[in-house]
């Protein structure tokens, strides 16, 4: 049976903030891009209407009564792979840390400009149609260190036990991966993982590869396959 977002014709977007203005300010510049819209005013609500409609994007606001967005991001990706934009009126980096650590794919502070939050959400659309459907054929294993990756599976391994990364560490480890031993620059690495749009957000890598270290090496705080390139960007170093 196809499933609702199959038989949707055009995207879907959940937008989750309990500010009216807000979800109305979202909800009308996504309806105009084209984007079927669904509202939620908590963290409750959030998570009834993601089950119920299979969105392709959910915009979340962070500062929420009852189940704040942290929680609700939390209880999402126990399920949710799409992608999970966080709009917050904090700039504090740790806030923006601790929302990708959970699983957030994109950050956005307020005030914004909606031209700029639409194109954040198509990027992170582009990317997660792009790369759920994406086969690689070609030498499909790397190995690593002690891990592996299984391209054409889109799983990874780390001394034979599977580890469960997020939708953006698997994208960001395929980047490395495809491109095994080679250096990456920040820019390549942000526009290959969350589009073209990108190239500055150097702190979005910072996050994410230490994420991956910690699940991945055997000493993160002495990486030897995801390596450092002072000023430059990263290297998957292969045996």
């Amino acid at each position: 049976m196809a499933s609702l977002k199959d038989r949707r014709e055009k995207s879907g977007g959940l937008v989750v903030d309990d500010d009216p203005k807000i979800r109305r300010l979202v909800a009308t510049h996504l309806g105009q891009s084209g984007f079927e819209v669904f509202l939620a005013a908590n963290g409750e609500e959030a998570i009834y209407q993601a089950s119920l409609h299979q969105p392709d994007v959910v915009v979340l606001d962070l500062a929420m009564p009852g189940i704040d967005g942290f929680e609700t991001l939390s209880r999402l990706r126990e399920w949710y792979t799409d992608p999970v934009i966080i709009l917050s009126a904090t700039d504090q980096e740790r806030e923006k840390v601790r929302a990708l650590d959970i699983g957030a794919d994109d950050y956005i502070t307020k005030p914004f400009g909606t031209e700029e939050l639409a194109a954040r959400i198509r990027a992170a659309i582009r990317r997660a149609e792009r790369l759920s459907g994406t086969s690689d054929t070609a030498d499909p294993i790397v190995q690593a260190g002690s891990f592996e990756i299984d391209l054409a599976s889109r799983l990874v391994h780390r001394d034979g036990e599977e580890v469960r990364l997020t939708r953006t560490e698997y994208d960001l480890l395929r980047a490395l991966a495809v491109n095994a031993g080679k250096v990456m620059t920040h820019r390549q690495l942000l526009q290959s993982v969350w589009g073209p749009e990108y190239g500055e957000e150097t702190e979005y890598l910072r996050t994410f590869v230490k994420q991956l270290r910690r699940k991945l090496e055997d000493d993160p705080s002495r990486p030897k396959p995801i390596l450092t390139e002072p000023g430059v960007g990263y290297r998957l170093f292969i045996d």
